[in-house]
């Protein structure tokens, strides 16, 4: 098993990421200056050979016991279905439910329905990825920026007849408010509906990807006009994620 990183940041990382307690255990990959997260990703694993690899934004931190029920979730995954190719931490299923739990500092709360058992989804928030190497898919390096990724290695999975899961893994995504949907994010939409037109319409965690695409233009006016009850439901991100994982009940997650 290996961790892969992009991260532009190294005071996030640190207060994040790097004080998760199986990086003793778990060699993780930095990769710095990358153009987009595909780039990164697809770097990171050339650079490495392991078959488990975890894809995690650095402002991630994993609950002591994290690593050991990863282990028992991929064991439950498997025994399901050997020929996975991906697991989540929170994905978007066919009827648009969020399975999680994780928490959010930009919502400030536990998102995602509880997944009992491995759900199958078909796009998943970039926070936390794991891949099976030999299922034989990779980063799309010509998606630009840092959106919508989760969405499209899910779907490359599913073009190929293989299957994503949800998995409850909880962890803090100690991430920041957000204002709108920017202009990388539109990039990242329009490539997408080039890409999969005859696959649409696709449902990230955030939004639905279709034809028209008016579901973007809508989601900024709803958040312009939401923005003051975003603010009030977010949290500071200085926030310590020890302490947060403890009052999520996340002291330890072992199985």
């Amino acid at each position: 098993m290996r961790l892969i990183c992009a991260s532009n940041n190294a005071g996030i990382l640190a207060d994040n990421l790097a004080r998760s307690p199986l990086l003793a255990e778990v060699p993780l990959s930095v990769i710095e200056n990358a153009p987009s997260a595909a780039t990164a990703y697809a770097q990171g694993m050339a650079q490495t050979d392991e078959e488990i690899l975890v894809f995690l934004h650095h402002d991630v931190y994993l609950p002591p016991g994290w690593d050991a029920l990863l282990r028992a979730r991929i064991a439950e995954v498997a025994a399901r279905d050997p020929d996975w190719a991906l697991i989540g931490a929170y994905g978007v299923d066919d009827h648009a439910r969020g399975w999680g739990p994780v928490w959010s500092s930009s919502l400030g709360q536990i998102v995602g329905h509880v997944a009992l058992s491995p759900e199958p989804v078909q796009s998943f928030d970039e926070l936390l990825i794991v891949m099976r190497r030999s299922a034989g898919i990779t980063w799309d390096e010509g998606l630009p920026g840092w959106h919508l990724y989760g969405t499209d290695i899910v779907t490359q999975a599913r073009a190929k007849g293989l299957r994503a899961y949800a998995c409850a893994l909880p962890l803090i995504h100690n991430d920041g408010y957000k204002d709108n949907l920017d202009q990388g994010f539109g990039a990242a939409y329009a490539y997408l509906q080039k890409k999969w037109t005859g696959r649409l319409p696709l449902r990230s965690p955030i939004i639905k990807i279709s034809r028209m695409g008016h579901q973007l233009w809508r989601a900024r006016l709803h958040n312009r006009q939401a923005r003051d009850v975003r603010q009030s439901m977010a949290v500071d991100t200085a926030l310590d994620p020890v302490a947060i994982a403890r009052a999520c009940g996340w002291a330890s997650v072992a199985p």
